[in-house]
């Protein structure tokens, strides 16, 4: 098993959401954020993939898809305060 790969399977939203907090993250000093070297390359290697396989990201509407997705990603008001409920 030391060989095999790892697939990670996102919906369309989460992509595109996970795709612009990488590359955010990657605007940044690295080494600021993340203190080990090793970690780089498995925050670049997706952020790749991820522009490669999201044509969206250079619409022109990409704001709007990006915000939209953000929107429909995030908890329910509803939801958030059942959760603290359950926390009680």
């Amino acid at each position: 098993m030391q060989n095999a790969e790892i697939i990670v399977k996102l919906p369309p939203d989460e992509a595109l959401v996970l795709s612009d907090w990488l590359e955010k993250v990657q605007m940044t000093d690295l080494s600021r954020l993340v203190d080990d070297e090793a970690v780089w390359a498995p925050l670049h290697r997706p952020a790749g993939t991820l522009d490669k396989s999201l044509p969206g990201i250079f619409a022109a509407d990409y704001e709007e898809r990006l915000d939209a997705a953000r929107r429909r990603l995030r908890p329910a008001p509803d939801d958030v305060a059942s959760d603290h409920e359950d926390d009680d």
